[in-house]
């Protein structure tokens, strides 16, 4: 049996905002096709938590919207939000000074400073923060889902989903490094292309997109989310004549048990 890897703190964003005929649309990219982990993939933005996410944990002159949560959480969700940032361009941030949203021209000249920096290490998330006056929208998160990578695999992950309304006209932009493209698409059709080949959608992905497919608005699915008692789902999976199974908790919330997955590899 495979030696089973420690899983890493991770989190990712389904960004929402209302399309049409009575759908949501979400911001997903396709993942770079060197890229080691789910290469390929059309994925919501996200990644690990790192050292730099706890350094802001210890400055909540950084952020707001924190309070009741433990460290572990406002972590999780930092992350969440700067890793949107570098990967989309888009800022879940107020204004110190006034406590208000940044505005998308405010957004757009800080991506346009800070962003390559970022994602090629030359600056850190906390200094583009304090030099810009700016706190971290905690609150603006609402969690959705928790994964834990199957016992077995070579990568692990212990990953919060979150959604948020992306803050008006902010639009993002693929990074062209970790991600090729990007697209505002509805949960039904990203489910749709899947299913036809059009996209290779990792299992969590695709049953989360499912799940966001049933509300009719970005607020009804905001207030749907705050209303989840939210059970953590770590597949376990088996090998199949025809593939692969993966179990997961009914009570997790995404209308089964027990999924087939397709040919191993």
């Amino acid at each position: 049996m495979a030696e089973t890897s420690a899983s890493r703190p991770a989190s990712t964003i389904l960004l929402l905002r209302d399309g049409a005929a009575r759908e949501i649309d979400v911001f997903m990219m396709v993942r770079h096709h060197q890229i080691e982990f789910n290469s390929g993939a059309l994925v919501f933005p996200g990644g690990s938590v790192d050292a730099g996410d706890n350094e802001i944990v210890a400055r909540a002159d950084l952020y707001s919207g924190g309070e009741g949560l433990s460290e572990a959480d406002r972590g999780f969700r930092i992350a969440a939000i700067r890793e949107t940032f570098e990967e989309s361009g888009i800022l879940l941030a107020r204004s110190k000074d006034t406590g208000a949203p940044i505005d998308v021209k405010r957004a757009g000249e800080i991506a346009d400073k800070h962003r390559v920096a970022l994602n090629e290490h030359k600056i850190s998330f906390l200094s583009i923060l304090g030099d810009n006056g700016l706190q971290l929208a905690l609150d603006t998160l609402v969690p959705y889902a928790h994964w834990i990578t199957p016992e077995g695999m070579p990568k692990r992950f212990d990953t919060w989903f979150f959604l948020a309304a992306a803050p008006p006209d902010q639009l993002g932009a693929h990074d062209g490094r970790e991600s090729t493209d990007s697209i505002w698409i509805s949960p039904r059709e990203a489910v749709k292309g899947g299913e036809s080949g059009r996209f290779k959608l990792p299992f969590p992905t695709t049953r989360n997109l499912i799940r966001l497919a049933k509300q009719p608005s970005v607020s009804a699915a905001l207030v749907h989310a705050r209303g989840l008692s939210i059970v953590t789902v770590m597949p376990v999976m088996t090998k199949t004549e025809t593939g692969r199974q993966l179990r997961i908790p009914r009570e997790a919330g995404y209308d089964g048990e027990v999924f087939e997955v397709g040919a191993v590899g």
